[in-house]
């Protein structure tokens, strides 16, 4: 292990990390986004679970590869330790991406009808699927959005 470079997000202090939107790095023309729904190591063990990670991953995902920035888009997808997402885009401008983060959440919150790549044919767990629930982790993200002043810079000791 002596070997291994430390990736970037290990060199986050994540006692200090609070629920927001973060530039995570930038790596040429990617830049990759911490949308933090969740405090890291809360005490009352506050987690995402898989069922709202990958409801809301479905719809989020869907929404912003059909927005203004689709084309722009990398990935999207959910942290490991279950407190957030990874937005990669290229050529990404702060402002725009908060503007389409904004959006995106309205249209999950408004969503009517089926959840995108809920058929047995285009998700391997189909099953594990629910509308309510990314509803409701999106209402809690904007929530947090709106209170926070979104400068994208992590917070510190």
């Amino acid at each position: 292990m002596d070997n291994l470079t430390r990736i970037a997000s290990f060199s986050v202090n994540h006692d200090y990390v609070t629920e927001g939107i973060y530039v995570s790095r930038i790596d040429g023309d990617v830049t990759t986004y911490d949308m933090r729904t969740r405090v890291p190591n809360n005490k009352d063990d506050d987690y995402m679970s898989n069922l709202v990670m990958h409801s809301f991953e479905h719809l989020f995902a869907t929404y912003v590869r059909n927005s203004k920035i689709g084309t722009r888009v990398i990935y999207f997808g959910p942290m490991g330790c279950q407190t957030g997402f990874y937005l990669l885009i290229r050529d990404a401008k702060n402002e725009e991406t908060l503007e389409v983060v904004f959006d995106i959440l309205e249209k999950i919150i408004n969503h009517d009808g089926e959840m995108p790549g809920a058929k047995r044919e285009e998700c391997g767990n189909y099953k594990n699927l629910d509308l309510e629930s990314a509803k409701a982790e999106a209402r809690k993200y904007l929530e947090v959005l709106r209170s926070s002043d979104n400068n994208f810079r992590y917070p510190e000791a």
